[in-house]
């Protein structure tokens, strides 16, 4: 009789254990997927952007879009090298590349553009140290000794000055400067294709104007862990620079 109450304790205590885990499972492995289902969107997004600028800088150099996207990102990408290479790289430039001669003409400041549209925008912080000096000089205005402060580098050019009359104290210092800057990066052919489907973006030049579109069409199912599913959406556009997302 006592071993009966005991196994069905036992059962009781594992079907707990079990509804515990399936809890878990159930809230955890959902807000996993729509983290991943956001992160795939952003993702697709930024590849958009990218393909809508390779045509754009395309156009900046040659007053039309082409039809063929990876032609102009092989042709705005080495336009990005030269100018790297010579600040002088402006105006009507012939550019030799793909086993052909591109006549393009490089705006001022197309590196900078460059750089800021295919980069990410980070920060550093450079710590110096350095000694700050107490330094008693001589004040005719004031007709007494008067105290400044400055660098310990600087002492030495002051004790050339007969207004000089000595340091009386040193204090280390450290200066902390925040830079900014871009950690650039050249669009690849990987900028082409939906990170979701694999399939290309759609292209569309519209008389002087140029789209982008998600190749998704009907919703996108991957099925996780048996019960649950990755889903995508169509990610949108963009029209002439404006983004549908936005």
């Amino acid at each position: 009789m006592e071993n009966k109450i005991q196994n069905k304790t036992d059962w009781i205590e594992l079907l707990i254990v079990l509804a515990i885990v399936f809890l878990i499972i159930a809230i955890y492995v959902p807000v996993a997927i729509w983290a991943d289902e956001d992160h795939f969107e952003e993702i697709s997004h930024s590849r958009m952007e990218n393909v809508y600028n390779i045509e754009r800088f395309y156009a900046q150099l040659t007053n039309e879009y082409n039809q063929d996207g990876y032609e102009a990102m092989h042709i705005v990408n080495a336009v990005s090298d030269s100018v790297t290479a010579d600040s002088n790289y402006v105006g009507e430039q012939k550019l030799k590349l793909l086993d052909k001669v591109i006549d393009v003409n490089v705006p001022e400041g197309f590196g900078v553009e460059f750089d800021t549209t295919f980069g990410f925008h980070k920060f550093k912080r450079d710590t110096t140290a350095d000694t700050t000096s107490t330094v008693i000089m001589y004040s005719e205005e004031l007709s007494r000794n008067d105290t400044i402060f400055v660098q310990k580098k600087e002492v030495t050019n002051l004790q050339e000055d007969p207004a000089f009359r000595g340091v009386i104290a040193e204090e280390p210092l450290k200066i902390v400067a925040v830079d900014s800057y871009y950690d650039k990066y050249q669009p690849d052919s990987t900028q082409f294709f939906c990170p979701v489907t694999k399939k290309p973006y759609k292209l569309a030049f519209i008389e002087d104007g140029f789209r982008v579109d998600s190749p998704i069409e009907e919703t996108y199912k991957k099925h996780k862990y048996l019960v649950f599913a990755f889903k995508a959406d169509n990610h949108g556009y963009i029209d002439d620079g404006v983004a549908s997302w936005k």
